[in-house]
């Protein structure tokens, strides 16, 4: 796996970001944080960052592991929050496709960038196979 670097930004500071912060019990940024960071998002944000609409079977060959229940579970709620377009076609057998709305857009260039930092340390401290 290839992993391309990014340059360094100036850092973001909670406190610039957030004037209440978002260790407050009541923060709404907490639960958004929650869903979008859960187990399957990001793998399934990232499989829809392609641009082109994807499938249900081929999202769930994309995120290798996923459980029928947990796409499902997933999908919606990435729908409701509005990251995720979800396109049923009114045909037999039924057609959905699901594909990235600009606010998923957005979210999924972020995470591709933390996903790509993760990815790149964790691939420095594999030992060397020989």
């Amino acid at each position: 796996m290839e992993v391309s670097e990014s340059p360094v930004q100036h850092p973001v500071r909670l406190a610039g970001a957030f004037v209440e912060g978002v260790f407050t019990e009541n923060c709404p940024t907490r639960e958004a944080l929650t869903r979008v960071t859960s187990k399957w998002a990001p793998l399934l944000l990232a499989a829809l960052s392609d641009g082109e609409p994807l499938r249900w079977n081929q999202l769930r060959r994309r995120a290798t592991g996923i459980t029928e229940k947990m796409l499902a579970q997933t999908l919606r709620v990435l729908e409701e929050d509005g990251y995720v377009h979800r396109e049923a076609r009114p045909v037999v057998p039924p057609h959905v496709e699901y594909s990235l709305t600009p606010d998923g857009e957005e979210l999924t260039e972020r995470l591709l960038a933390l996903m790509t930092f993760v990815a790149g340390r964790t691939l420095a401290e594999e030992p060397a196979a020989g």
